[in-house]
């Protein structure tokens, strides 16, 4: 696994966090709870395409 995937999203997390303590100190709750939902489907989407090549080579790797 490549460890430039993990700070990636360890990075999203972070901005996401920040993001979210801004929002909803300044009272933009709505906001701040869209925010972190938008920042977890970014990390789903990242995961996602890494699992899709997974299978693939799987798959690569037992095709005869």
């Amino acid at each position: 696994m490549e460890i430039d995937l993990i700070f990636k999203i360890a990075a999203v997390g972070i901005v996401v966090s920040i993001l979210n303590q801004v929002l909803t100190r300044s009272g933009r709750d709505e906001m701040a709870t869209l925010t972190t939902l938008a920042g977890l489907v970014v990390v789903l989407m990242v995961v996602v395409q890494r699992i899709s090549s997974l299978f693939d080579l799987v798959k690569d790797l037992f095709r005869f």
